[in-house]
């Protein structure tokens, strides 16, 4: 009985999961969740012919899509659902509790890292009897859905235990929250870019590949081998004398996958037992030192708005937090020196200098945006459960300075960041502009339009003027999105996960729409490309397959490019003074209705 009180019937993972089945949002969640995927097989199967084979490769084709997005939204939704998971226990004044509780380190652990990765699985599952279907028509081998559910399980266990273990030792899980999301981000955009560099061709003239050492590390590159095993092939070590750890590494990169994931969760879970009480020695001492006399210090100048200046410095009040930002931002601006050096020496030519800038750019916008998005979503809902929000509704603050301050204050720490994706594209584009910085290097790119070809640069120096315009409007409208969510969520994680669900759709849309006219309507397939600040850098960096439409006149790429931001800024600050007009004239009913919920 004691040996099921770890996880079967662990108080904690039983208190989660009850909570999170209960509530209408998580069931609404996981209904549409599986709504989607049903969406996505019948338009897969229905009108696709009616032959046998060509059913089955609609079968595999639906099967490959959703294979990708699944792992896709597991490195989404498990920080949603994991981070701050023990911090959220004393923020919620129930850690003195379980700290005193028969409850041991391990249950502690366990049930936190179960009872809400749970949820994650629950999705997972709820899609498996979907595919299965598809066997009948023979599109897609039984060995293939169970490793790549595999493999999504798999990450989400490993995102679970690295999400447990940095709020363990960090005594704050949101503390941690840009960490987490830019090591995520950061390392799958890094292993497959690497991946792409150190692919070796299976036979001469052939398109098919090698597995490399980068692939059991990335799960969208496990998933290739399962997907793409015709053009990315796992090395045959039969008859030779290498190794087992070798063969076995780049012969059977998705056993290796599960058996890293799973030995690896299984080390940070050890590790997060012995720290657990170590966090609850960490906050009582934080509170003593809270409790002493400050009576010395001198006032702290905090401007016009003092809920801005509150969001702007609560934000990176310790030395760690600060050096973390600021090491991130330097190594990330480095990298691009490091691009553009490789290029002017010769080392990397002008495709894979593109291929290593697209990666490192796109890696950086996304953390800005993911960012933005937690930041903002947790800003209010926050303040709710630690009951701050009480004490701010009693003073002179109005709802619409509030929420300003907010925005303010969320925006102005985002600048850093916002500047690192924005600086890389700099420094390209000076690079180009100065001819390699003097080497007369080749720059020019010989890109397809139409039936001739047309030289563009290397990078379209005039997005970098653009992409700030974007990009910052862009995340303002991510930060309101999320404010909206935190002032009508009762938690963090339903306010999280909703802003994340539409920014995506948002975000999604305008992007296919992009990727889809780029080339079929000159000049204003631009345009729409420039309203993503994603789509706007791959069009910097790789034109001929964003807006090939648009390649011919270069003064009317470049006006297309920088009409098209302009436009697309100045709607975005007007949906921005919409839903600031909105959440404004209904905060006081939200807020009081849900006053004392959590």
């Amino acid at each position: 009985m004691r040996i099921l009180q770890v996880l079967p019937l662990n108080p904690i993972a039983i208190r989660l999961v009850q909570g999170g089945s209960c509530r209408t949002r998580h069931l609404m969640l996981r209904s549409g969740y599986l709504a989607l995927m049903v969406l996505i097989l019948l338009i897969a199967l229905i009108g696709s012919g009616t032959t046998l084979r060509e059913l089955a490769q609609s079968g595999a084709g639906a099967f490959t899509v959703v294979s990708y997005g699944q792992v896709f939204l597991i490195c989404i939704l498990a920080p949603i659902f994991m981070g701050g998971a023990i911090a959220q226990e004393s923020n919620q004044q129930t850690w003195d509790v379980m700290l005193t509780s028969p409850l041991s380190s391990l249950q502690i652990v366990l049930g936190n890292l179960f009872g809400r990765l749970f949820f994650v699985l629950a999705l997972l599952i709820s899609t498996f009897p979907l595919f299965a279907v598809t066997q009948l028509f023979g599109g897609v081998p039984g060995s293939a859905i169970i490793e790549s559910y595999a493999i999504s399980a798999a990450s989400a266990l490993v995102m679970g235990t690295i999400a447990i273990t940095l709020s363990v030792t960090r005594t704050g899980g949101r503390r941690s929250v840009f960490v987490f999301y830019s090591a995520i981000i950061l390392f799958l955009f890094a292993t497959y870019a690497i991946d792409l560099a150190l692919q070796q061709p299976f036979a001469i003239g052939s398109e098919a590949v090698f597995t490399t050492w980068m692939t059991p590390l990335n799960p969208f590159l496990t998933l290739n081998v399962l997907l793409q095993s015709n053009i990315y092939i796992p090395m045959d070590f039969a008859g030779t004398g290498y190794l087992w750890p070798q063969r076995m590494w780049l012969g059977s990169p998705v056993s290796t996958q599960l058996w890293l994931f799973t030995l690896l969760s299984i080390f940070l879970i050890a590790y997060s037992t012995l720290r657990v009480r170590i966090l609850g020695g960490a906050l009582i001492s934080g509170v003593a030192k809270g409790l002493g006399d400050d009576s010395g210090r001198e006032p702290r100048r905090v401007g016009s708005s003092p809920v801005a200046w509150r969001e702007l410095h609560s934000r990176s009040q310790t030395m760690r937090a600060k050096t973390i930002r600021w090491i991130f931002i330097s190594v990330a601006i480095s990298i691009g020196f490091v691009i553009v050096l490789l290029s002017r020496s010769g080392t990397l030519n002008a495709l894979q200098a593109r291929l290593a800038l697209a990666s490192v750019i796109g890696a950086e916008i996304l953390v800005v945006i993911l960012t933005a998005l937690n930041l903002s979503a947790t800003a209010v809902s926050r303040e709710r459960e630690d009951k701050s929000l009480d004490i701010l509704l009693t003073t002179p603050i109005q709802p619409g300075a509030y929420i300003t301050g907010k925005l303010r204050g969320l925006v102005q720490y985002l600048l850093p960041l916002i500047a690192v994706p924005c600086a890389t594209l700099g420094i390209a584009s000076l690079y180009f502009i100065t001819n390699g910085f003097g080497s007369g290097a080749n720059l020019m790119v010989s890109e397809i339009v139409g039936t001739g070809k047309v030289l563009v640069p290397i990078v379209l120096p005039e997005v970098a003027i653009a992409l700030p315009i974007v990009l910052t409007s862009f995340t303002a409208l991510c930060v309101m999105v999320g404010l909206q969510w935190s002032v009508k969520s009762k938690g963090t994680i339903g306010s999280v996960v909703g802003a994340t669900g539409v920014v995506a759709i948002i975000g999604g849309s305008i992007g296919l729409c992009g990727w889809s006219i780029g080339g079929s309507i000159p000049y204003g397939g631009a345009m729409i490309n420039a309203a993503s600040p994603m789509n706007l850098a791959l069009s910097a960096i790789e034109p001929g397959m964003m807006i090939p439409g648009s390649l011919e006149s270069i003064a009317g790429r470049r006006w297309s490019l920088l009409g098209g931001s302009l436009l697309a800024s100045a709607l975005y600050c007007a949906i921005v003074y919409g839903l600031h007009s909105s959440i404004k004239s209904s905060f006081m009913m939200t807020v009081r209705r849900l006053t004392g919920t959590s």
